[in-house]
């Protein structure tokens, strides 16, 4: 009887400490309004980086290193990546990145999975709604979100590494502003 009490009190503390997580994730999400890092993406083998800002919801400015002056940018409704020599516009709800840059959606989302342990420093939830299905990493001490890992619109297999995140600065209101095409 013994045995089978120790068991279910390891499985009750498992519970309220997945639990607790998953809380602690949650209230950081909900208290960050925007977060700026150095990001390494990973697709299919060929690896960018450089850095990037994000305004909840669905905003994002990405400025690559070493490229040909690329720049990623979604004000809301439109991503564009833009090059050099290229532009290219695609409805934000047509991609990944409109899940990833809603955090009231990454919420709700996490209340109702699993999270998993990776490496002992990420905690990891994946989330599938329609044809998307992401991975999204959390730090495990600081809670923040470090990464994510989805299939882009063009069937790419694609990682994004954050680091040196600094979260709630005050932002210029031009960050956002779709460039025009050359």
């Amino acid at each position: 009887m013994l045995r089978y009490f120790t068991i279910f009190f390891l499985f009750i503390s498992s519970s309220v400490s997945n639990a607790e997580v998953k809380d602690k994730i949650i209230k950081n999400l909900k208290e960050t309004e925007n977060i700026d890092f150095e990001f390494e993406q990973n697709i299919n083998g060929k690896i960018e980086n450089g850095n990037c800002t994000i305004e909840y919801p669905k905003k994002i400015f990405c400025k690559y290193a070493r490229s040909n002056n690329k720049i990623l940018v979604s004000n809301g409704k439109s991503l564009v990546i833009k090059t050099r020599n290229s532009y290219y516009r695609y409805p934000l709800n047509k991609t990944a990145l409109n899940l990833i840059l809603d955090k009231n959606f990454l919420i709700n989302k996490i209340y109702n999975l699993e999270e998993r342990i990776v490496d002992n420093s990420l905690i990891n939830f994946t989330i599938v709604d329609g044809d998307n299905e992401i991975s999204v990493f959390f730090d495990k001490q600081t809670y923040d979100l470090t990464g994510w890992q989805n299939t882009d619109i063009y069937q790419n297999f694609n990682i994004t590494f954050l680091s040196s995140i600094r979260k709630n600065r005050v932002l210029s209101k031009n960050l956002f502003k779709i460039p025009i095409q050359n």
